[in-house]
């Protein structure tokens, strides 16, 4: 973490929506994050330390196409208290920035660290499945306005300039132009990949960043955990993960490897796939753009077997 100076109307809104006695201590940028600044606020209530969690969304071009952000996130963290693994409790939210011209959200701190030391693999991807299948079980969310949509518009899209296996992409792109199958709504958090997850020991502790939370179908949240941890691990890690899902969800989960083709298609654009910095910040070493695409291409091979 990197000691920051909070602008000094952002920390009275912080103390003030805490608790009006409290004296600031310290403010911390948090590392991982990559579509809007967070910190975590120390305070000194009582003469005891309290940690918050305080998100910018300083974004603009996200902000542009998605400008009830701070209302969504909020919304979300309200349902995602009632997951049965701990998750940040809303706060306070200032939605159109009339603190200090940007938007922001101030939540609860959840204790853990993220964990991508897969040494122990079986029983970390168990974890992962497990904690995700919780969120999966919240019910009577119907009336959550937000509804899944694929964040790249270009469904289908094209075949990528730089695959070494254009043959396979073109198989999967005219898979990707298939309408949605149908599918039952749940709750499913939309970001759910292992930085997102926190852990203590061998526990998972808790699950953030839940501003993209949504109704849609469980085999986003899956499909959006493969893809990157195909691209973090590889293949079989990826499959791994699903049978573990598989194996924790029941008959309450039917795969459908569509929506793996439309998780992979999610995170593409026109250029060649890059490292997540998240990843890096996090102490993962030897990834490189060369390695994406040789693990993207593998991926998107093992998703036409099974189809």
């Amino acid at each position: 973490m990197i000691k920051m100076s909070l602008d000094s109307r952002v920390m009275n809104w912080v103390i003030n929506n805490v608790d009006a006695t409290a004296k600031a201590h310290s403010a911390y940028r948090l590392k991982g994050s990559t579509s809007s600044t967070l910190h975590l606020v120390k305070l000194v209530v009582n003469q005891k330390e309290k940690e918050v969690v305080l998100r910018q969304f300083d974004n603009k071009e996200w902000l542009k196409q998605e400008p009830d952000l701070v209302i969504h996130e909020a919304e979300s963290l309200r349902i995602g208290t009632r997951v049965s693994i701990p998750t940040p409790e809303i706060i306070a939210y200032d939605e159109t920035g009339i603190v200090n011209g940007i938007p922001m959200v101030l939540m609860s701190k959840v204790e853990g660290k993220v964990k991508l030391d897969i040494t122990d693999r079986q029983a970390w991807l168990k974890g992962l499945a497990d904690a995700l299948v919780r969120v999966h079980e919240v019910d009577d969310v119907e009336n959550l306005p937000w509804r899944y949509f694929p964040y790249n518009q270009q469904v289908g899209g094209h075949i990528p300039s730089w695959t070494k296996v254009p043959e396979v992409w073109d198989k999967a792109v005219s898979i990707i132009k298939r309408p949605f199958p149908a599918y039952k709504k749940c709750f499913i958090h939309r970001d759910y990949h292992p930085t997102n997850v926190l852990w203590q020991g061998n526990r998972v502790s808790g699950i953030v960043d839940w501003v993209n939370a949504c109704l849609g179908p469980r085999g986003v949240d899956v499909g959006h955990c493969r893809v990157n941890l195909a691209m973090l691990y590889g293949v079989d890690v990826a499959d791994e993960f699903l049978k573990a899902y598989t194996n924790a969800a029941g008959v309450s989960f039917v795969y459908n490897p569509y929506w793996d083709f439309i998780s992979l298609n999610d995170i593409l654009d026109n250029d060649r796939p890059s490292v997540y910095p998240g990843w890096v910040v996090f102490g993962v070493k030897g990834l490189t753009e060369d390695l994406m695409v040789e693990r993207l291409d593998k991926y998107i091979s093992s998703l036409l077997e099974k189809m």
